[in-house]
């Protein structure tokens, strides 16, 4: 695996991820504010539910590697 390959943001995993989980805490940024964490397979849903169980989730793009 390449060091410019995205890994995953599941703690302790290091598959490459092919999602980019689009979030915003409306607390704390400004509405114009996008962060990212990125996903597996095996990790978009329970990384996806636990931003959208806080409202912070706004969509799950596909992520493309090759970029």
């Amino acid at each position: 695996m390449s060091d410019d390959v995205v890994i995953c943001s599941a703690k302790g995993c290091r598959a490459p991820a092919g999602f980019a989980l689009v979030w915003n805490n409306p607390k704390v940024h400004t509405p114009d504010r996008e962060k990212i964490w990125t996903a597996c397979e095996e990790h978009r849903e329970q990384l996806s539910h636990h931003l959208a169980a806080r409202s912070f989730l706004r969509r799950v793009d596909p992520l493309d590697q090759d970029r």
